[in-house]
């Protein structure tokens, strides 16, 4: 799955790149940008594209309501997000307490992304079994949303004491199982291609969930005008982003 392959490459690249950089203001950006995309992909196309199959409507929402809810618990479990501990924060801890939270929590962050990655692939090979250009937006989508967040994931490993070669490689190394978790889902949802729409709808309680819990909350830490005509101008950039690739469908 190239798409798959480019979508890891890409996300992991563009952190390295930024976190290099001080583009953090293009970093803050590029969560409005993602609200946008996913939003739009999951409910101006993964979900019609679900309903509109022979797939049962009730089983359908039921699906959406457990992916909403499955992804409430692995927010819960810290793996989707991770929690990061500093140094002065008002808590008391005993010298090198901080160090060695950090070393923890930069390889709980490797395996996160991992199984992260690997559902990734599925859900981009479910969307383009459906549809090809339903493909080409949840890889988009989920480009946007990876790259601020492992622009996160690199700067803890960068803390965990990781060298930034070693933290792009393992980044990396991380992003190929959304390649075997591409290649796994193609070829088992060939076969079943009736698990399709209910694995569109898993993707886009993801893609809900993470915009409306995460993203979403994080903008509106920034209440001043100033901020807010932006958001909204790169939310509205970000919808016609998935439109204009999907004028044809």
């Amino acid at each position: 799955m190239f798409t798959t392959a480019i979508a890891g490459v890409l996300s992991i690249s563009a952190a390295a790149v930024f976190s290099y950089s001080f583009l953090t203001r293009i970093v803050e950006r590029m969560v409005s940008l993602s609200v946008g995309i996913m939003l739009s992909t999951s409910l101006l196309h993964a979900l019609p594209e679900a309903f509109e199959s022979q797939a049962d409507t009730r089983t359908l929402f039921a699906c959406l309501l457990g992916g909403l809810l499955a992804f409430f618990l692995l927010e819960k479990m810290a793996i989707l997000r991770h929690s990061h501990h500093h140094e002065g924060d008002g808590h008391h801890h005993e010298h090198g307490h901080d160090a060695h939270e950090a070393g923890k929590a930069g390889w709980m962050i490797l395996v996160g992304d991992g199984m992260h990655n690997f559902t990734d692939g599925i859900l981009i090979a479910a969307a383009f079994l459906a549809n090809p250009e339903l493909g080409l937006v949840t890889a988009l989508a989920i480009i946007a949303h990876e790259i601020p967040q492992e622009i996160g994931d690199f700067i803890v490993l960068l803390n965990a004491g990781f060298s930034r070669m070693r933290a792009y490689l393992y980044n990396l190394a991380c992003s190929l199982l959304g390649v075997i978790g591409g290649i796994l889902g193609y070829f088992t949802l060939e076969k079943a291609s009736g698990m399709i729409p209910y694995v569109l709808v898993f993707a886009s309680s993801g893609f809900i969930y993470i915009a409306v819990s995460d993203l979403m909350p994080q903008m509106q830490r920034r209440a001043t005008l100033r901020e807010t005509v932006p958001q909204v101008l790169l939310i509205a950039l970000g919808i016609m982003l998935v439109l204009f690739v999907t004028r044809h469908h």
